[in-house]
């Protein structure tokens, strides 16, 4: 089965740094990462320095090599332990055991989570604030809590859609511009072959639907004062649902649940 839709995002951030600021300020992809077993290292070495990193991008490898070539006092040992959720569950039994790595990749809608455990550093007196400049103002925001700076951002992006032009053109189907010709678009390319849909509708995939909750005007969290506004059950919102789920009811989409082996087999 193949979807040709795609929905792209990338959110990422590091979570958490404690040992050494020239770490943080020449891996600019990393935030820090430690606990009550690193936060009492000061901010210098007389020795070389060891750090865990843990992240899933593969790409990441060739960076770290870089890094660890070019700076002989420090080393960063990067260990993949799992993607997403797989590896914040690790995280957070590592983090209650003190047995946490130096250094972490954290999507940005789950950093205030970990801020909340009280587990991270504030890179603000380490001199974070001096790279602000290389990041878009909504990308630096997202690691901010107040004057703190909990992390430095890695890879973002506008959320996008890929097509595949040559299904398109084979069955004869125009490209949607609106999401009312990409519903009626998913109709016509699933008749004309059962085994293909538009898109995959991932179902525990809180970033696609929120993205599109935005686009439809939803603002689902705002500060008011000193306080939260949630307004999650909003009208744009609702609208988004109600437009998914018609198309799931249909079976136009699929649900398969993203970055798993059935969801890339289909890309």
């Amino acid at each position: 089965m193949q979807h040709f839709f795609s929905p792209s995002w990338m959110s990422r951030s590091a979570a958490r740094f404690s040992i050494v600021i020239l770490a943080l300020m020449l891996m600019a992809p990393l935030a820090a990462c430690g606990g009550s077993s690193s936060t009492t290292t000061s901010g210098t070495s007389s020795g070389p320095v060891t750090l865990t990193y843990w992240a899933w991008i593969s790409s990441l490898g060739k960076q770290v090599a870089l890094f660890n070539q070019t700076h002989p006092n420090i080393h960063v040992n990067w260990i993949n332990v799992g993607s997403g959720p797989a590896e914040y569950d690790k995280l957070f039994t590592a983090l209650k055991a003190n047995n946490e790595p130096d250094l972490a990749e954290v999507e940005f809608q789950y950093l205030p989570t970990f801020e909340t455990t009280g587990s991270l550093v504030d890179l603000a007196p380490y001199g974070a604030a001096s790279v602000k400049d290389q990041f878009v103002p909504y990308t630096w925001s997202q690691v901010l809590l107040g004057n703190s700076i909990y992390a430095i951002p890695q890879d973002t992006g506008p959320m996008a859609m890929f097509y595949r032009d040559d299904i398109f053109k084979k069955y004869n189907i125009p490209v949607p511009t609106t999401w009312a010709q990409y519903a009626d678009d998913a109709a016509k390319l699933h008749a004309a072959n059962p085994s293909v849909y538009m898109t995959d509708f991932p179902p525990k995939q809180p970033g696609w639907f929120t993205g599109l909750a935005w686009q439809a005007g939803a603002r689902p969290f705002n500060i008011n004062g000193q306080s939260w506004k949630v307004s999650i059950n909003n009208p744009g919102a609702q609208q988004v649902a109600s437009y998914w789920q018609d198309l799931i009811n249909k079976k136009l989409v699929k649900t398969e649940p993203d970055f798993t082996n059935g969801w890339y087999h289909d890309l």
